[in-house]
């Protein structure tokens, strides 16, 4: 098995701002992408890029100092296939490169996001940036009622 897990394409990207209602407005009204999500308790914004029904392309905006594990810079890399997503852990630790849950804390799977619904894993560069492999669950009922968990819980509330 190739240690490396297989990206489909870049899903997503953040900046950071140093006013975030004004860039919402410029992203939003100038640049014409869709308003995803406010996290107004968190001053972060997220827009679907291209056509917002498909849940392709992401972009997020944070105030500056807001962004969460310390986020500097930070790129989510699209795996198509969830078992890929799944088995990742595994093959960042044969690579010995700490997994990261959502939260910044060592998993051993991913974390699920459950308002766009995606299953998400991290870690970082040899520079420190945070990277991202990401998987959206089309097939998933959105859930924003769960928030971000761990994939078994995800799993554990299917259907509920």
């Amino acid at each position: 098995m190739d240690k490396r897990v297989p990206i489909y394409g870049l899903f997503e990207t953040h900046l950071t701002v140093s006013d975030l209602q004004r860039s919402t407005t410029f992203y939003r009204d100038i640049v014409g992408l869709q308003l995803a999500l406010e996290v107004s308790e968190r001053n972060a914004a997220f827009f679907w890029v291209g056509n917002n029904a498909s849940r392709r392309s992401m972009l997020g905006l944070w105030s500056v100092g807001t962004a969460p594990i310390g986020l500097n810079l930070h790129i989510a890399f699209e795996v198509a296939a969830i078992n890929d997503l799944l088995d990742a852990p595994k093959r960042l630790k044969d690579n010995g490169i700490i997994p990261l849950s959502f939260f910044g804390e060592e998993s051993v799977e991913p974390s699920v996001i459950g308002w766009m619904p995606a299953a998400a894993i991290y870690f970082r560069d040899p520079d420190g940036h945070l990277i991202e492999y990401l998987t959206m669950l089309y097939d998933e009922e959105r859930r924003p009622d769960l928030g971000i968990v761990n994939w078994s819980e995800w799993i554990a509330n299917k259907g509920k």
